[in-house]
């Protein structure tokens, strides 16, 4: 039977990435982001493809999204919680409050929204149950310098998936968490930008389509297995040992 997949923050990065990786494998994916135009890019002609447009920092876009592929398909059996930003780094006294307001509201309201929605579906359709991959990052256990919005939200999403993971286990809701160091996106790039214009070692960077293999390898398990917790990174990403 093929399975359906709604992917969050489908429009670029490693969303785009598994979104496409996952139409390649045969899966019916939801797409959705802020953006159209990008999605309608990701979805091609494929019918397996359907472009929901909307921002995660709204609860009736994220039920509308989760809605959306239910009806088209029948039922939701993963969501790849993925959307998020990287606000201006620098020490706490140094962040604009409003950039911290931002992260929060995109990076654990955002995917909290996203997740509500998919556990609701998940919970009442039949047969009962589903996946929900949420994207934590590096991050969630090892901060760079600079990074107090990014951190403090990642490190909040495990706490998500852990109480989902729990919470779902009676309505055959998996949750779990992968947690990914720098894979080649947009968002590392500019990173990379930075490190070179303040004369500092760019990072090393892997190829994001071995995060997105990731993220279909635990959304494809049977129901009965589940990866609570993986990391992808770089193999020279200095994680391991800092600081």
């Amino acid at each position: 039977m093929t399975r359906t997949m709604l992917v969050t923050g489908a429009s670029s990065g490693i969303g785009r990435a598994v979104a496409e990786m996952a139409l390649e494998a045969g899966w019916r994916v939801g797409l959705m982001a802020r953006r159209e135009a990008e999605l309608r890019d990701v979805a091609g002609n494929r019918e397996t493809a359907l472009v929901v447009p909307g921002d995660v920092t709204s609860l009736a876009e994220c039920e509308r999204a989760v809605a959306g592929v239910a009806e088209t398909w029948g039922r939701l059996d993963v969501l790849f919680n993925n959307a998020g930003i990287f606000t201006p780094q620098g020490t706490i006294d140094e962040i604009d409050h409003e950039d911290w307001i931002r992260s929060v509201t995109v990076n654990l309201t955002g995917m909290f929204n996203a997740a509500r929605a998919a556990f609701a579906q998940m919970r009442r359709q039949s047969p009962q149950g589903g996946r929900i991959v949420n994207n934590g990052s590096i991050s969630a256990h090892a901060p760079r310098e600079g990074s107090v919005c990014y951190t403090t939200t990642k490190h909040a999403i495990t706490g998500l998936t852990k109480t989902l993971s729990l919470d779902g286990r009676p309505f055959g809701i998996a949750c779990g968490q992968i947690d990914i160091g720098n894979a080649r996106t947009p968002m590392i790039a500019a990173l990379a930008e930075r490190a070179k214009a303040e004369g500092e070692v760019p990072p090393e960077t892997m190829d994001v389509a071995d995060a997105a293999r990731s993220v279909l390898h635990m959304a494809s398990l049977p129901r009965e297995a589940n990866v609570q917790f993986m990391t992808v990174m770089a193999t020279k990403m200095p994680y391991v040992g800092r600081g």
